[in-house]
């Protein structure tokens, strides 16, 4: 009997340690928009696969070291990236990703909040919005994908890029609405996915329809992926019909897959 049960302990051991042995740590670079989502699903990817996701954050773009680009040129390593479809795209071009690696994982809009406590304004219709930008003391809005849009297009389209130029700021890698929050800045734009997660402020909704812009979120396989076939597994994960129930309570969009990526998904 005692014999057997020492045979049994053995097998178990080995089991174990056989298990732990094949589990792999999936490194994925991710910017901020998709974030939220990713650390919502990833115990379900880990509980299903046996296999470990590490996280590391940085932006899309833009000069910070942080920045997704900045960490691979500078050799660290990831077996994933998500990010910005622009970006994601010039990886590609400058062979840092697996051929045929990327997908498509959801779209995200841009939104505004302000401090908790304070007068929440509306922001439904493009004069609103203008009346809003123009009383605001003060404007913050991020140094990626959304920002770039702000910065560059919005204030234009709206014809208050003189009167908003000398209170706006870019807040480089940090979430906006944390700035908000400590109630440096009066008014926070960023995509809604990065927003609502920060707690101190208050969600005041996305922009007009007629002046917003959506980002593609997209992820790849790295070209030097320690484990090619556990990144591509988590990509084919997150863009299935049941996780994408998650990255939409998260306040992005799914993608629609019968509409081809264009332009606007992917300039930024």
């Amino acid at each position: 009997m005692q014999k057997i049960y020492r045979s049994l302990l053995t097998t178990l051991l080995f089991a174990s340690v056989s298990s732990g042995a094949l589990a792999k740590e999936v490194t994925v670079m991710i910017s901020g928009g998709f974030k939220a989502a990713l650390e919502k699903l990833a115990p379900q990817f880990e509980a299903e696969s046996g296999d470990n996701i590490i996280l590391i954050s940085g932006p899309s773009m833009g000069k910070t070291p942080q920045a997704i680009p900045a960490r691979l040129a500078r050799g660290e390593n990831a077996d994933v990236v998500i990010m910005v479809g622009d970006a994601l795209k010039n990886l590609e071009k400058d062979k840092w990703l697996l051929p045929g690696s990327r997908v498509e994982l959801a779209d995200s809009s841009i939104g505004m909040v302000v401090k908790q406590g304070d007068s929440e304004p509306t922001i439904k219709k493009q004069a609103d919005l203008r009346n809003t930008l123009l009383q605001a003391k003060s404007i913050a809005y991020s140094d990626s994908a959304s920002g770039r849009y702000v910065s560059s297009q919005l204030f234009k389209k709206l014809g208050i890029g003189d009167k908003v130029k000398e209170k706006a700021h870019m807040i480089q890698r940090i979430p906006v609405a944390s700035e908000v929050a400590k109630g440096k800045y009066a008014l926070g734009f960023q995509q809604v996915s990065e927003l609502i997660p920060v707690s101190g402020v208050t969600f005041i909704g996305e922009l007009p329809e007629d002046v917003q812009y959506i980002t593609r979120f997209s992820g790849a396989v790295t070209a030097k992926a320690e484990h090619p076939k556990e990144g591509k597994a988590l990509l084919n994960f997150l863009s299935s019909a049941e996780a994408q129930k998650t990255i939409r309570a998260t306040g992005m969009r799914s993608v629609k897959t019968e509409r081809p990526v264009n332009p606007r998904d992917t300039v930024q």
